[in-house]
């Protein structure tokens, strides 16, 4: 298993506590320099009623407060699913080296399915590497939905 692949396992673990509390399941970690995580994030937008508190903002935020600055310069984001605009967005402004993720989201996704911004001219442009263990990530959601829906059509 890869360095890659060890966190982005972390942030399936992270992901999967987003589902058991209900919320889509999207997990989140930040990694310093030294490979230490600094920051976690799950969605929680439905217990938080935020629609920013999305993993990855919740784990940026957390990384941020735990260097005490808000630049995370040489620091690597592994997120299990591709990062929408505004979570994008974050990855650029908080300087971090580089984004990981595993799956791709074919509705949102601002890394390469739906829009690049990293192939706009913006100030800080991190090093991104996907489908790291994209079929665990994907599936991870694929289950979430599955049962969501039968609850559903039980009802």
């Amino acid at each position: 298993m890869t360095l890659d692949e060890e966190y982005m396992t972390q942030a399936l673990e992270r992901a999967r506590r987003a589902a058991e509390l209900g919320e889509i399941p999207v997990g989140a970690i930040v990694v310093d320099p030294d490979g230490n995580i600094i920051g976690e994030g799950w969605n929680l937008r439905e217990h938080l009623q935020s629609p920013t508190a999305h993993a990855e903002i919740l784990a940026i935020e957390q990384a941020a407060k735990r260097l005490g600055s808000w630049r995370l310069t040489g620091c690597t984001l592994y997120v299990t699913l591709e990062p929408c605009p505004m979570c994008a967005g974050a990855v650029m402004n908080s300087r971090l080296k580089r984004l990981v993720y595993g799956a791709f989201d074919d509705k949102n996704g601002a890394c390469s399915s739906v829009v690049n911004l990293f192939e706009e001219r913006f100030t800080h442009i991190p090093f991104v590497r996907s489908r790291i263990l994209m079929e665990q990530c994907g599936g991870v959601l694929t289950e979430f939905f599955r049962e969501l829906r039968s609850s559903q059509d039980d009802e």
